[in-house]
């Protein structure tokens, strides 16, 4: 289910106009703008670190003998993995494209 969760927080980053499609928040009006990529981005970004310090956070408290869940902690760890493979790949994504504009001859 939360894989369900990053997909669609992906989705929505990458194509802001689909949001409302999937019920969070309105479609734009044309005209309006949008956040920018740099925001859509960042805030990606901010939401992958979030994760990744709810799995140590969780890794913590379960070495520490403070937490005996081991299913929860595997299941923050695996949120956390997927959602930095799928920033890699957008990043990934986006290299691809600068390179190949680099390549276009004017």
């Amino acid at each position: 289910m939360e894989d369900i969760t990053i997909k669609t927080q992906l989705k929505t980053a990458l194509n802001p106009g689909l949001s409302g499609i999937e019920g969070k928040g309105g479609a734009q009006k044309p005209g309006e703008a949008g956040p920018s990529f740099g925001e859509t981005l960042a805030k990606s970004i901010a939401e992958v670190n979030h994760l990744q310090k709810e799995a140590d956070q969780a890794i913590e408290k379960l070495a520490s003998g403070e937490s005996q869940n081991v299913h929860g902690t595997m299941l923050a760890v695996n949120k956390a993995d997927m959602a930095f493979r799928m920033t890699m790949q957008v990043k990934n994504k986006i290299v691809e494209a600068y390179q190949e504009v680099m390549r276009m001859q004017i």
